[in-house]
């Protein structure tokens, strides 16, 4: 048997014909859209980081996981197959858009800039209360209420 994928379908050719089947949804995405699923891996890794831990440096760390797979998402949303560079010449096939990749690169400038305002508030935060975990934070600031 051999065969070769197509579109959506697979061609397995028998020793009389071609025989026609129709791969599944799941298999078909497994197969050409790899770079989406590793996104929205690291969305959810990024997205447990920032709800499960109570260290204040690994929640930022989680938001910049979080971050990153949206840039991955885009970056892979704007890539034709086989596309070029938008300069008008003769011969060139499709354009890739180059919208994506500049929002994005607006977006690590912005991403870079909230993570130091983000640690520099930590620092300060660990100054103040002598710790980066939130329950001891609230802890303090309950017992100085109380006071």
């Amino acid at each position: 048997q051999r065969g070769r994928c197509h579109d959506q379908y697979i061609y397995v050719l028998h020793g009389s014909g071609a025989q026609n089947i129709m791969l599944t949804e799941l298999s078909y995405l497994n197969l050409a859209h790899y770079n989406y699923w590793i996104a929205i891996l690291l969305m959810m890794i990024g997205l447990y980081t920032v709800i499960a831990h109570t260290n204040l440096v690994k929640k930022v760390i989680g938001l910049n996981v979080f971050q990153a797979s949206v840039f991955i998402l885009y970056i892979s949303m704007g890539k034709i197959t086989g596309g070029t560079a938008p300069i008008l010449a003769e011969g060139l096939g499709p354009y890739s858009n180059p919208l994506p990749h500049v929002l994005i690169l607006t977006a690590i400038v912005v991403g870079v800039a909230t993570t130091a305002v983000g640690l520099a508030l930590i620092v300060r935060i660990h100054e103040a209360y002598e710790s980066t975990e939130e329950d001891e934070i609230l802890a303090k600031i309950q017992k100085s209420r109380d006071a």
